[in-house]
């Protein structure tokens, strides 16, 4: 007769609970799965999935016991970890988002506001473009390929059972810095064109105090941002492709130090 005792059966959950832990942080802060239009249910379904495929392949947990400090400690470790690699990535939706927000309020457009399911929040169409397309360039080039084979790869680099660190959290925080320069890089070809723009029109308006500005001024801002931005949206790729590597890769150390590596 097959019997169970509770060190079994504790060994037979930690091989799946503290992986699905892990993965389900990952999903709820993911960018592209972690926002209000997707539902819970799919994002834990998705987790059980990538829970199963993973958790025979990857290192013995040990004996550790759910029911205890040192399990809870591993369980606070591993949505840590998770959450890490979550948050390197949203930040990249973030400065593009940022990056839509300033070229709207340079070209009048910041009032066109859209509903943006990832952030859950009204973004300006330039900014929700911006989203759209970084979605779009990220299945392109198989980045979800890249960041579920990263966060596997984690359990092997990360083993389920090391201690907490603090200097991940600190990657992050600096990672998270670079949020509005990324931002800023990305908006600064539309926001150049049109600094050089306004002050036109104030040469313009200083020429010729009769002219009214607000019947010249907002067409040609709307015109110049629209031409600037259908020129230099063909390198946004590049650019996206670089910040996700370097998301990646910041995600990949903050892990490992929140883990204690």
């Amino acid at each position: 007769m097959l019997s169970l005792s509770s060190a079994d059966l504790d060994a037979f959950l930690a091989m799946f609970l503290f992986p699905f832990a892990r993965i389900a942080a990952w999903l709820f802060f993911d960018p592209l799965l972690g926002n209000r239009a997707a539902p819970r249910t799919v994002r834990l379904a998705m987790a059980l999935v990538l829970t199963v495929a993973v958790a025979p392949v990857l290192p013995d947990v040990g004996q550790v016991s759910l029911m205890s400090a040192h399990g809870l400690l591993v369980l606070l470790q591993q949505i840590a970890v998770g959450t890490a690699l979550g948050f390197a990535l949203r930040i990249v939706f973030a400065a593009v988002e940022f990056a839509g927000q300033l070229m709207s309020l340079q070209m009048g457009l910041s009032f066109a506001t859209l509903f943006d399911p990832i952030h859950g929040a009204q973004t300006p169409v330039i900014a929700q473009f911006l989203t759209i397309a970084s979605a779009l360039v990220l299945f392109a080039f198989n980045g979800h390929h890249v960041v579920i084979a990263a966060l596997a790869q984690s359990f092997v680099d990360i083993p389920v059972g090391a201690g907490l660190g603090a200097p991940g959290f600190a990657d992050l925080a600096r990672w998270g810095g670079t949020l509005f320069m990324t931002g800023l890089h990305l908006a600064l070809p539309v926001t150049a064109a049109l600094l050089a723009t306004n002050l036109s029109i104030g040469m313009m308006t200083r020429a010729a105090p009769q002219l009214n500005i607000f019947a010249v001024g907002f067409p040609l801002t709307l015109g110049a941002g629209f031409l600037v931005l259908y020129f230099t949206v063909v390198y946004l790729p590049a650019s996206l492709e670089r910040l996700w590597g370097q998301a990646l890769s910041t995600g990949i150390r903050a892990m490992g130090a929140v883990g204690g590596q």
